[in-house]
């Protein structure tokens, strides 16, 4: 990294790319403790890989990889302890009155569905889904993950597969 001061640039990704970090870890956590608590991870993390940061890769890239790989990595350390946990109510959850108190509740049911479900994917397809539902592209997704982008399209396609089906087990319940 040419600057002697990484904090600047620390900022700006933060400023630019902070959402992907917010996505990668509500994607692998259940509670909002967990949620922090491997956010902070993610960011300890790319503060420590930024003397490796030589800009062959896009920033974005580089965020996704070091917050994906930090969140496989905390969810095989934090497993045991995820499974034992289960949000009891949040009060978020609670409807709102009126038509769009309903609306809103009715769009964080599906929200919190689709994210319970990509937990549920294998590792390399919730990572492949996130990266999808931010509008990266197929050649931006390879980078990240370090595949073809003709097989980010093949297994993209497995992967909204498996999704439609855990989605479908999550509206039956269990």
């Amino acid at each position: 990294m040419p600057d002697p001061d990484p904090e600047p640039l620390f900022y700006r990704w933060l400023a630019e790319h902070g959402d992907a970090v917010l996505k990668v870890a509500r994607a692998y956590t259940i509670t909002d403790e967990d949620r922090r608590d491997l956010v902070q991870e993610i960011l300890l993390q790319l503060w420590r890989s930024m003397p490796r940061f030589e800009g062959r890769a896009g920033e974005l890239t580089w965020v996704y990889r070091v917050a994906l790989n930090t969140a496989l990595g905390w969810r095989r350390g934090e497993r045991r302890r995820r499974a034992r946990q289960r949000p009891f109510l949040e009060f978020e959850d609670l409807p709102q009155t009126g038509p769009d108190g309903v609306q809103r509740a009715i769009r964080r049911e599906v929200v919190e569905r689709l994210h319970a479900a990509i937990r549920r994917l294998p590792k390399a397809d919730a990572a492949l889904v996130l990266l999808y539902l931010d509008d990266l592209s197929y050649r931006q997704i390879a980078e990240v993950l370090g595949i073809s982008e003709g097989n980010v399209g093949v297994k993209l396609n497995r992967a909204r597969k498996a999704l439609g089906k855990l989605m479908e087990e999550e509206s039956h319940g269990p």
